[in-house]
């Protein structure tokens, strides 16, 4: 392949990513707006400014979307978090960077994400969440290492357990806030409960 040719499918990838990025963007604005029983593919297009036959070379239903936007909130959420991390972060910052960007993302897109839940536990694709969550919990698993080797850690934690478990624990709190509307101190002092729980379940002694 010469390097015209190659310039070409480089170009042709990335407008189908652009296609396939304006389809969700419009689907997580459309879906939380009607909710996926009333939300048609009809209102999606349109909204993305495409034609309904687009949407197909995509996605094979309306509910095929889920998995597809629960992986596009993971990645920004994961994005703003590499924007907020230094190189000079311990692990204790990183939890705390992890804690403030998952409630940021939470409340931001909390129609979506109730809708992400619902969606898949319809189409009894629950298994879906923990193929996305995969890189998430691997990334995680090894700054834990890390911290572990430099004896931030306690020595006798199994990093890819105690990921999942931190994890699973900030999105939970997260969720009682903006899904349940069960705030019943300062977000901040709430943060802070969340930061210093996992910071005596994990620390080094």
């Amino acid at each position: 392949m010469n390097d015209s040719q190659s310039y070409n499918v480089r170009r042709v990838v990335k407008e189908l990513d652009d296609k396939k990025s304006r389809l969700l963007a419009a689907a997580k604005e459309v879906l939380a707006e009607k909710g996926l029983e009333k939300a048609t593919i009809s209102d999606i297009v349109k909204r993305a400014g495409m034609a309904q036959g687009t949407f197909y070379l995509y996605f094979s239903s309306k509910n095929a979307l889920i998995p597809a936007i629960a992986n596009d909130l993971l990645q920004t959420m994961l994005h703003k978090i590499e924007q907020e991390q230094v190189p000079s972060d311990d692990i204790w910052n990183l939890f705390h960077k992890i804690i403030s960007v998952t409630f940021q993302v939470t409340k931001s897109y909390k129609e979506v994400l109730s809708l992400c839940y619902s969606g898949l536990a319809i189409e009894n694709t629950l298994s879906e969440w923990d193929r996305i969550y995969s890189p998430y919990y691997s990334w995680l698993s090894e700054m834990i290492s890390k911290g572990i080797q430099q004896k931030a850690l306690r020595q006798d934690i199994d990093p890819t357990v105690a990921a999942r478990m931190v994890i699973g624990l900030i999105e939970s709190s997260a969720e009682q806030i903006y899904l349940f509307n069960k705030l019943d101190k300062p977000l901040q002092e709430h943060q802070q409960d969340l930061f210093t729980f996992i910071h005596h379940a994990l620390e080094h002694r």
